[in-house]
């Protein structure tokens, strides 16, 4: 049981930890965010269509909503709406939508907004499948590794095309990359990881996991590579020692989890060699003594 769990916080961790670099860099950290509240109308209609709370219906209608929703916030974005306001109207409008189905289809259903927005990790071994004649492994640990496979490959095969839309997407544009081809893409990433982790870390914790390790490698690093590197590192950190911190203090291990990638991150943020508030201090002393 032990094992399997954390094997799960690591690859949600990894998963995570390599798309949230560029969404960071991107400054479309709220992203995360939106696609898990604005997938529950694709939840609903796909358990309203198939009338079952079968995992791969609505992990398909979940991806479905994901990318509608990152379609709209582009559109907004192109129309002149800022990007914060994009992204609230989106997700704060597909996700009442997603309520209201849920109040007038699924009122006997065990459908709730607890059931879809909030994962359980403890559990993942109790639900397992037989994959190429392999038996007991969870569920869980096949989707997000299918899922984390899909990741290295897009990355692997496109990485200078990405790194040069997060940095400088003018630039990008006029090399003659498709800027808006590998947003969407990028996007669709992050919509499949975030609808993946439904049934371990649950959609909303996930979005801790995506932003929280990359924001704490932006800290230490200024290369793209070996802040990659320090996000999944310090992801799977955070999954492991979250496990054994839950289990001493009997709390969530998911909330535990992201709970040790904030204390993480505070860390970083005082004692970071080039953004840390200590480093800062340090030379505006120094400068003071010049100045004296």
């Amino acid at each position: 049981m032990e094992f399997w769990i954390i094997v799960t916080g690591a690859l949600v961790a990894t998963a995570c930890g390599i798309l949230g670099c560029f969404l960071v860099l991107r400054r479309m950290s709220l992203i995360g965010d939106a696609i898990s509240h604005s997938v529950l109308p694709g939840i609903v209609i796909a358990f309203m269509m198939s009338g079952s709370r079968d995992s791969l219906a609505m992990l398909l209608g979940a991806s479905v909503l994901g990318l509608v929703t990152v379609f709209l916030i582009q559109l907004f974005q192109q129309s002149g709406v800022q990007a914060d306001a994009s992204i609230g109207v989106v997700f704060t409008a597909l996700f009442a939508v997603g309520v209201v189905l849920v109040s007038l289809n699924a009122r006997q259903v065990d459908l709730d907004l607890d059931c879809v927005l909030f994962g359980e990790i403890a559990y993942v071994h109790w639900n397992t499948m037989s994959v190429f004649g392999i038996e007991g492994v969870p569920k869980a640990v096949w989707i997000l590794g299918i899922t984390l496979l899909a990741i290295f490959v897009v990355i692997g095969l496109f990485y200078k095309q990405f790194k040069l839309c997060a940095f400088d997407p003018a630039m990008a544009l006029a090399c003659g990359i498709p800027v808006a081809l590998f947003h969407y893409l990028l996007m669709g990433l992050v919509s499949m990881t975030t609808v993946a982790s439904f049934e371990s870390v649950g959609a909303i914790l996930v979005v801790g996991m995506l932003i929280v390790p990359a924001a704490t490698a932006y800290l230490l690093t200024e290369r793209l590579s070996m802040m990659i590197l320090y996000s999944v590192l310090i992801g799977i950190t955070c999954a492991v020692l979250g496990y054994y911190a839950a289990a001493w203090l009997d709390a969530s291990i998911a909330g535990m989890m992201v709970t040790v990638a904030g204390l993480l991150f505070v860390v970083a943020l005082i004692f970071s060699p080039s953004h840390g508030l200590l480093m800062r201090w340090v030379k505006r002393r120094r400068l003071v003594g010049v100045e004296a």
